[in-house]
Parts: structure tokens; C-alpha cells; sequence
């Protein structure tokens, strides 16, 4: 039987989450806060952004699922795309100039308790409520309305896309992982 649309949704994101998670087992500390040069971000400031950026996104998702408004909004034109491909172009999306704005991580249990708890908020909104049949939208703040099925599928090419960075910095601190 072929899974539907939510559920694939929800089974993708648990699986890439889950890689983050499992990744942590290759570093020490030290390693997660080793930068590759001035002024990039290291793997550690890496995992702060996309738990900062992944919690923001299910507060998103949780409103599109508990509403009835924005139905009829739309999202721009570059996101129908990403989500058309499914994934975030193939290219680096310039962040903070400096990694002075994203700090380091205090402690690899922090990061794993983190996207743990991000993994269970997304499942437990997600039994809550048919995601079929949720009909409201949330606002990106660049790319306009996202229904709640459209949120989760953002979370996961967003975590998804950061795969490329971890493994730059890994090459660039020739840090032998687990693969």
C-alpha cells in the first residue's frame, strides 16, 4: 500500500532528523566547535541554527494546523519551486556575516535533548490532528503561506539542505565520521 502525502512527510522528516541526531556519535565537543576558517560557522553553531530555525518552524506549522485563516494565501514563487523539487536550491544561502550571532553549542546532550524534543513536538502535533484536512496557512517570513503539511516538508528540506554544510566542514577538519 503506498503511504500517503502527510504520513511520507512525516516518515522523511523523522528519518533526517534522526540522521542529525545519530551524527552526534562522530564528534567531540571540541570537534563541534572547530571552525574550518574565520568567520564560517563550525558544525556546533551549524546544530544551534537548525534547532533555533527547526523550533521556529513547528511553532509555524502548529498555527497552520489549528486554523481556518489564510487558506486561500499562497506561497512566492521561489518556494513553489523548492517545494517542486523538493529541496532548497543547490547553492550556499548567505546567513549572518560573522559567526559571532550564532553561538556554540554548551554540550553535545543539549543538541541531542534538543532535536529529540523538536522530533516529538513535530509527531505529537501531527497525531493531534488530520494534516489532510487542515486547511489554514502560516506566514513565512520570506516566502508567504505554508499550510502545516507544507511546514513539515520545509523542516525536512531544510535540515536536509544543511547535510551539504556538515559535510564541507567535515572535509575542510578532515574529521573521519561514520558514514
Amino acid at each position: 500500500m503506498k503511504e500517503d502525502k502527510p504520513n511520507a512527510a512525516l516518515h522523511q522528516f523523522n528519518d533526517t532528523i534522526t540522521a542529525w541526531i545519530t551524527f552526534l556519535n562522530d564528534y567531540t565537543l571540541a570537534q563541534l566547535h572547530k571552525t574550518p576558517a574565520p568567520g564560517s560557522w563550525s558544525l556546533g553553531q551549524v546544530y544551534t541554527h537548525i534547532i533555533d530555525d527547526t523550533r521556529y518552524q513547528v511553532g509555524q506549522m502548529k498555527t497552520a494546523l489549528a486554523t481556518k485563516e489564510n487558506t486561500a494565501a499562497t506561497m512566492h514563487p521561489n518556494a513553489q519551486r523548492m517545494f517542486a523539487n523538493n529541496s532548497f536550491p543547490d547553492m550556499r544561502i548567505q546567513g549572518p556575516a560573522t559567526d559571532q550571532l550564532i553561538p556554540q553549542p554548551t554540550s553535545k546532550n543539549d543538541i541531542e535533548q534538543a532535536l529529540i524534543q523538536i522530533k516529538n513536538d513535530v509527531n505529537e502535533a501531527w497525531e493531534a490532528v488530520d494534516p489532510s484536512v487542515a486547511t489554514g496557512k502560516s506566514l513565512h517570513p520570506g516566502l508567504l503561506y505554508f499550510s502545516g503539511q507544507e511546514w513539515l516538508q520545509f523542516m525536512e528540506m531544510h535540515l536536509r539542505h544543511h547535510f551539504k554544510q556538515k559535510q564541507r566542514i567535515d572535509e575542510k577538519l578532515s574529521i573521519q565520521v561514520n558514514k
